[in-house]
């Protein structure tokens, strides 16, 4: 397993971080655990939940974990959850304001049996509360010892900008993070997120990165999903839908991921998850798995390198054909020109 430091703070996590979405919904505690200890075992240290995880449970799974196992194993533990969706049903009972968020965090607190989360982070923009109110909410929980580190997920470039010069022009704590959707089917984030987080200095922690499991192989073109998957459950599900995902540009992508995993001898999954890790700003991948053996399959990216040739096919093949303006021909190449 290979570390890095997650943007511009000393934190250093594991370049792959396992995601508990599954947590008391797909996976049950038992292998809940055994997914923990695997995903120790191999060296990982980056664990990411949330409050709405399967209503708590995936972070009262996590809690219980932690109190089971030893110091020695989770001493190295790097903590993520995140807060923003409805808790309670009330008006106040979601969203960034200082109320909700003081709320959310003790509430996590208590369900992960913790003094202080290593890292927390909005899970959504909120329009209705003030930027300034979310910040310095975050600031002060720093100071209390609820949290060390704060960041964003599912941010915009232009919300990710403001949030992070607003930090700074008020003498708050910087954001270290942004955990964005990112694969080699979903590069529209190179547009603005990317760049925002790379100027601002945030790491970025793509979730989907095998773009709802299309990238591991497993959907056929012209064969609807059946069987025990996310799409032969529902094939019309959210943005990872068959008729919706299964363009000719995916499909291309999915036969030029075929095509390295190949010549490599590894699995489709491990050319994906290699290819995101590298992408610039990327600070740590998050796997999700429902089951073990998904999971294993996962973590034998732990140190695989795509040479240059190999990405550039892959660039090629998921090129997401921005338009001429502002991201083309006549956006950035203009204006990065010599005149």
């Amino acid at each position: 397993m290979e570390f890095r430091t997650l943007g511009r703070s000393g934190l250093a996590v594991s370049t792959l971080c396992l995601g508990t979405m599954t947590f008391g919904n797909e996976s049950d505690e038992k292998i809940s655990h055994e997914q923990l200890d695997m995903f120790v075992e191999a060296g990982g240290t980056f664990v990411d939940t949330a409050n709405v995880y399967s209503a708590g449970e995936s972070e009262r799974i996590i809690g219980r974990w932690l109190a089971s196992r030893p110091a020695s194993v989770t001493d190295a533990i790097v903590l993520a959850t995140k807060g923003r969706f409805a808790t309670a049903q009330d008006p106040n009972g979601k969203g960034l304001s200082v109320r909700h968020l003081t709320r959310a965090v003790e509430a996590s607190l208590d369900r992960l049996g913790l003094d202080t989360i290593d890292l927390y982070q909005a899970h959504a923009w909120d329009a209705l509360t003030p930027l300034e109110e979310t910040l310095r909410t975050f600031d002060g929980l720093i100071r209390s010892g609820k949290i060390r580190y704060y960041g964003f997920s599912n941010f915009t470039g232009w919300q990710l900008t403001k949030a992070a010069l607003l930090a700074q022009s008020l003498g708050l704590a910087a954001p270290v993070s942004i955990q964005p959707q990112y694969s080699l089917v979903v590069r529209e984030t190179e547009f603005e997120i990317a760049p925002a987080a790379i100027d601002a200095g945030l790491g970025m922690l793509p979730w989907s990165p095998l773009g709802g499991g299309w990238l591991t192989g497993k959907y056929k073109r012209d064969q609807r999903p059946t069987g025990a998957t996310r799409l032969g459950d529902d094939p019309n599900r959210g943005m990872e839908a068959y008729d919706r995902r299964g363009t000719q540009r995916t499909w291309d992508v999915i036969d030029a991921v075929q095509r390295i995993a190949e010549d490599r001898g590894v699995s489709m999954a491990e050319v994906a998850l290699a290819w995101v890790t590298d992408q610039p700003g990327v600070t740590s991948t998050i796997l999700g798995a429902r089951t073990l053996d998904q999971l294993e399959a996962n973590l034998r990216t732990a140190g695989l390198h795509l040479t240059p040739s190999e990405t550039a096919a892959l660039n090629e093949a998921s090129d997401p054909q921005a338009p001429d303006y502002p991201y083309g021909e006549l956006g950035i190449d203009q204006r990065s020109r010599t005149f």
